[in-house]
C-alpha cells in the first residue's frame, strides 16, 4: 500500500500550507495498463532503472514533443479513486503518448494483451501533434510490441510546392565526405528553414551515397538500379521505383560508355567528376584524367560538351567550378588520351529511365513499404535478410493520399527505451500513418531526425549522431518565429521569466509586419518594413511605461511577410504574461530524517491559484507529488515529510522542487535544485 497526499491546506498570508496524510488505500489490478505476463510493473522512479541503464530522462519533456497527459484534478479525486477511470501516472509505460484504461475497460484490457501475444503491434492513442512551423508537424509516438516498446518519430509536412519542398542534401555540400543531419540543417538554414532525416546508404570509405542524388534536375550521384529510388514530380507526388542510366562520351572518335559518375572508374572504365563531388578528384593510381572546361551542369537527354585544357596522372586533380574531369583507367585511359587531347572538344550525353527526367529532385533509399496504401512485405531488392528482418532504428519517407509528406525515424538499439522495429513492421506503421506510397532509407546507426539543426531522435550509435552521406530535408521558405524564449513572460523582478526574447527569421528580401499583441487585442508594437534575408530580434517586458504590470493573459507574437516573388507567409507564437508566481525559495540543502515535516519551499502569489506541487528528481522523474489546492494571493510554503510516494524516505542527492499555479491569467510554474541529506 501506499498514502498518497489527500490535499493541501492552509490559511493565507504568512502562514504555511501544510500537506495532510491520508486516503491510504489498495491498488486495484484493473489500474494496470500494460502487463507483461513474466515481469512486474516496475515504476519510473525505481531506482533499478538507472542501475540497469534504463533511460527516464525525458520523461515529461515537452521539448522533445512528448504528449504527456497533465495533472488538473485535485489528489482527493484522482490518487483516491472517486472518479470512474482512476488516472495514475506512476508506471514506465507512460513515458509517452497511451491512452489509458479505465477501471472498467476489463475486456479491452484483454483484448490489448491477446494483441500483444500474437505478435501485432498495437498503436497508441492518437494525440495532438507539435506545431513547428505553420504546417509541419511533431509528434512522438509509443508503440507497444511483445518484443518491447518502440519510440516513433513522425514529422508531416504539406505537398512539395510554393513555400515548401522535399529535397535531398549532400553532407558539406560535396559527394565525398560526410556530415551529421544536425549540422546539414544548420547550413541550410540560410536558405530555408527545414526539418528531415537521414538518406541513402552510403560508402564508409569516402563517404558518397550508394543510389541516386538529383538536385534541381542535376544529377549528382547515379541510380542502384537494384533497389528503389525515390524521386520528386514537379507537382510534388512521391516517385518510388527503379530507375537506371545510360550514358556515353565521345571526343575526336566514336562514342564510347560513361561507366560512372563522381565515383572510383572500375577497371577499365571512365567516369565524370563533376563539381558535386568536391575539390580534387580522388587518388587513382594509374588513372589517366583530362579536365574539361567549360562544362554545363549535368541535365538529361541533352548534349552536354566542353573542351579539354588539361591532362594529369594519377588522380587528385582540382575540379573546377563550372567545369568537370574525365577520369580513365585501363583500356579507356589509352582511349581518353588518344580520342581527347588538349584542345578537342568533349560531348557526354546521359538518360535516365523512362520517367525519371521529369523529376526535380531524388535520393537513393529502399526497400518500398508501401505501394497504393498497402504495407509491401517483401520487395524484392537488393536488400540481404541482415538489413530487413531485424528490429533496428529505422528511416522512412512516404505520401498520404492528399500529398502531404511523412518523415518516420523510430528510435532502436536500446532495450529498455526502444527496441526498434523490422521493416515490415515500419511498412506497417506508415500504413497506419495513412501513407500511400513510401519507401525506408538507411537504417540503424543512421537512423536520425531533426529540425532547425535540433536532434529529435535519439541515435543508436554509440557514439551518438552519426555523420552521414546526405539528408532528405523538408523546406519551408516563408517567415519563421521561433517559440518565444519562455512560455510565460513574469514581469515580477524575481528575475526569472522577466523578458521575453521574440525573432524571425527570413529567407528571402520581404516586407514585414511584426506585432506584439497584448491579452486585450491591442498592438504594444508594430513594425512595418523592408527586410533583406537575415534573423531579426525584439523583446517583451509585459510592463507599461509607468513600470506597471501590463494587462495579463493570453499574448501573440505575429509576423506576416511577403516575399520578392509575391508569395505571402505568417507565424504567430502566443505566450502567457502572467505574474501570479514568484519569488518561489527553496532552502540549499534538505535535510530528511524520521519523516519530520519541514518547510520545503516558500513562494508569493499576487492573484488567486489552482497550486499544484512536487518533487522531481533531477531528470524529470517525479518522485512526490504533494498535492494540489486553491491559494489566495500572498506568501505561502509548503511543508513536507521527506519521503516518496510510496512513504519512503528519498535517497540523499539533488531533487527539483516544481510549483505550478494555474488561473485566469494561465499557467505558470518556478523550480528550483535543493540538496537532500538523510
Amino acid at each position: 500500500m501506499s498514502a498518497q497526499p489527500r490535499e493541501l491546506s492552509g490559511e493565507i498570508g504568512t502562514s504555511d500550507v501544510e500537506v495532510r496524510e491520508g486516503c491510504v488505500r489498495r491498488r486495484r489490478a484493473d489500474h494496470v495498463v500494460h502487463q507483461d505476463r513474466h515481469r512486474p510493473i516496475v515504476r519510473v522512479d525505481d531506482p533499478r532503472l538507472a542501475r540497469h541503464g534504463i533511460d527516464t530522462s525525458r520523461v515529461g519533456d515537452d521539448r522533445c514533443g512528448l504528449a504527456l497527459p497533465r495533472f488538473r484534478t485535485a489528489p482527493s479525486e484522482r490518487d483516491c479513486g472517486e472518479q470512474d477511470g482512476e488516472f495514475r501516472h506512476d508506471g514506465i509505460l507512460s513515458v509517452a503518448e497511451f491512452r489509458y484504461l479505465p477501471a472498467g475497460s476489463v475486456l479491452l484490457r484483454r483484448l490489448l494483451i491477446v494483441l500483444l501475444l500474437a505478435g501485432v503491434l498495437v498503436p497508441p492513442a492518437a494525440a495532438s501533434p507539435q506545431t513547428l512551423i505553420p504546417g509541419l508537424t511533431y509528434t512522438r509516438k509509443l508503440l507497444f510490441t511483445p518484443h518491447g516498446a518502440v519510440i516513433v518519430h513522425v514529422l508531416v509536412a504539406p505537398r512539395p510546392g510554393g513555400l515548401w519542398a522535399l529535397r535531398p542534401r549532400l553532407s558539406d555540400g560535396a559527394i565525398a565526405g560526410r556530415q551529421r543531419l544536425t549540422g546539414i540543417e544548420r547550413e541550410a538554414s540560410a536558405t530555408a528553414t527545414v526539418a528531415g532525416v537521414n538518406g541513402d546508404f552510403f560508402n564508409a570509405a569516402d563517404g558518397r551515397p550508394d543510389g541516386i542524388v538529383m538536385q534541381n534536375r542535376v544529377l549528382a550521384s547515379l541510380p542502384d538500379s537494384e533497389r528503389s529510388s525515390i524521386g520528386i514530380e514537379p507537382n510534388g507526388t512521391l516517385d518510388v521505383r527503379h530507375a537506371a542510366w545510360n550514358a556515353f562520351w565521345q571526343g575526336r572518335g566514336q562514342r564510347r560508355p560513361l561507366t560512372g559518375l563522381n565515383e572510383p572508374a572500375n577497371q577499365g572504365g571512365i567516369t565524370l567528376y563533376t563539381p558535386a563531388w568536391g575539390g580534387a578528384t580522388p587518388p587513382a593510381a594509374g588513372a589517366t584524367e583530362a579536365v574539361v572546361y567549360p562544362f554545363p551542369v549535368l541535365t538529361p537527354g541533352v548534349d552536354l560538351s566542353g573542351n579539354v585544357v588539361q591532362f594529369s596522372q594519377g588522380g587528385n586533380t582540382p575540379i573546377p567550378a563550372g567545369g568537370a574531369v574525365l577520369s580513365a583507367t585501363g583500356g579507356s585511359a589509352q582511349k581518353l588520351d588518344a580520342e581527347a587531347p588538349p584542345g578537342a572538344r568533349v560531348v557526354i550525353r546521359y538518360l535516365l529511365s523512362s520517367g525519371w527526367a521529369d523529376d526535380v529532385d531524388a535520393i537513393g533509399g529502399g526497400p518500398l513499404l508501401v505501394r497504393n496504401g498497402k504495407a509491401v512485405f517483401r520487395a524484392f531488392e537488393d536488400f540481404s535478410a541482415m538489413v530487413l528482418a531485424p528490429r533496428l532504428a529505422r528511416t522512412a519517407v512516404g505520401q498520404r493520399r492528399d500529398g502531404s509528406i511523412v518523415l518516420v525515424a523510430a528510435d532502436g538499439g536500446r532495450v529498455g527505451y526502444s527496441v526498434g522495429l523490422t521493416n515490415y513492421e515500419l511498412a506497417q506503421e506508415l500504413v497506419r500513418l495513412g501513407c500511400v506510397t513510401a519507401s525506408g532509407l538507411e537504417p540503424g546507426n543512421s537512423t536520425t531526425m531533426a529540425f532547425d539543426g535540433q536532434l529529435l531522435n535519439r541515435p543508436s550509435d554509440p557514439g551518438g549522431e552519426r555523420a552521414i552521406s546526405d539528408g532528405l530535408l523538408v523546406s519551408y521558405s516563408g517567415v519563421y518565429a521561433p517559440a518565444p524564449s519562455d512560455p510565460v513572460l513574469s514581469p515580477n523582478g524575481d528575475g526569472v521569466g522577466d523578458r521575453e526574447q521574440l525573432s524571425y527569421k527570413l529567407v528571402r528580401p520581404s516586407t514585414v509586419t511584426a506585432k506584439i499583441v497584448g491579452a486585450d487585442g491591442v498592438a504594444r508594437l508594430t513594425q512595418t518594413a523592408q527586410q533583406a534575408p537575415g534573423t531579426y530580434k525584439f523583446s517583451a517586458t509585459g510592463t507599461k511605461a509607468d513600470g506597471k504590470v501590463d494587462v495579463e493573459g493570453r499574448w501573440h507574437w505575429i509576423v506576416t511577410a511577403i516575399d520578392d516573388l509575391g508569395r505571402q507567409s505568417s507565424a504567430d507564437q502566443p505566450f502567457w504574461v502572467n505574474n501570479t508566481l514568484g519569488n518561489l525559495r527553496v532552502p540549499r540543502t534538505a535535510l530528511v530524517r524520521g519523516g519530520r515535516r519541514f518547510v520545503i519551499a516558500r513562494f508569493t502569489l499576487t492573484h488567486p491559484a489552482k497550486v499544484t506541487t512536487r518533487v522531481e528528481s533531477t531528470n524529470g522523474v517525479v518522485v512526490r507529488k504533494l498535492g494540489t489546492a486553491t491559494v489566495g494571493a500572498g506568501n505561502a510554503g509548503i511543508r513536507w515529510n521527506g519521503r516518496d510516494r510510496r512513504g519512503n524516505l528519498i535517497y540523499g542527492g539533488r531533487y527539483v522542487l516544481r510549483v505550478r499555479a494555474q488561473n485566469q491569467y494561465g499557467p505558470t510554474e518556478l523550480t528550483q535544485t535543493f540538496l537532500a541529506h538523510r
